[in-house]
């Protein structure tokens, strides 16, 4: 524990530990949501800065896992499958990445948080808008502001999966495509914030310490997500989207 006396307590460690859990759960049930529930949660007794660098390498290791379930060859499928999502997703993620102390969270928050809190919420009343198939415009413009987001604030699974909910992707091929997606953006965002200076020695060892809790929730989750069908897979992720949206209005208003 000494390591970390200087950036946080031990029983504050206990308790982003417990956060890593939760947010790795939840991960496991819909596939998304461990960078909004990490950022949420450690940023309550945490800098933010500190908050986004603890979320980093678990989200890495937590979507390597949820990518390669089906094996290597499946993942490799998707990822050709939303090679322009992921090009485009990746250059805004490392441009983002440069403005972390230049833009202010509360404007970012509510950007994000008011357009996906009122889009699910249109969805659970049940106006369910689909695209027909999948659109090249479309599809690179939702990657290129999940990739920006993602950059600032590490979070850009709301957009990511309103896309693939839109476009009907099945359970365990949207699970999948999820953790390929939000794992290439995780190793892209640890790249950035080495370079951006978000990680250094002294709060890598921060965010690897709660890799094995995150590791324990998601175990747990997929548990849960096994026994669910497409339809309760759906609205579990309509609510949590939901969820995830009023949370960062929350945040954008409390500035």
């Amino acid at each position: 524990m000494d390591m970390f006396s200087s950036i946080i307590s031990p029983e504050l460690l206990i308790l982003a530990m417990l956060i890593g859990v939760l947010s790795g759960f939840v991960k496991g049930v819909v596939g998304f949501a461990m960078p909004t529930i990490f950022i949420s949660g450690l940023s309550t007794f945490l800098s933010p800065e500190l908050a986004l660098a603890g979320l980093i390498l678990p989200t890495v290791a937590t979507n390597g896992i949820q990518a390669l379930r089906q094996g290597a060859r499946a993942a490799w499928t998707s990822l050709t499958h939303y090679k322009l999502f992921l090009g485009v997703g990746a250059v805004m993620l490392v441009l983002s990445a440069q403005l972390v102390t230049m833009i202010p969270s509360n404007i970012l928050y509510l950007a994000i948080g008011l357009p996906v809190a009122g889009f699910t919420a249109v969805q659970l009343l049940g106006w369910n808008p689909t695209l027909a198939r999948r659109n090249g415009g479309i599809e690179a413009a939702v990657g290129a502001f999940a990739g920006f987001v993602a950059g600032l604030s590490g979070i850009w699974g709301p957009p990511t999966v309103l896309y693939l909910t839109a476009v009907n992707t099945p359970k365990q091929e949207q699970m999948r495509v999820q953790g390929v997606v939000f794992g290439l953006g995780a190793v892209m965002l640890l790249a950035a914030h080495l370079q951006s200076g978000v990680l250094r020695a002294e709060t890598l060892p921060f965010s690897a310490i709660l890799i094995p809790p995150a590791l324990v929730g998601i175990w747990l989750g997929f548990k849960v997500q096994d026994r669910i069908d497409q339809a309760t897979f759906r609205k579990v992720t309509s609510w949590v989207l939901l969820l995830a949206g009023l949370n960062l209005i929350r945040r954008g208003l409390m500035g």
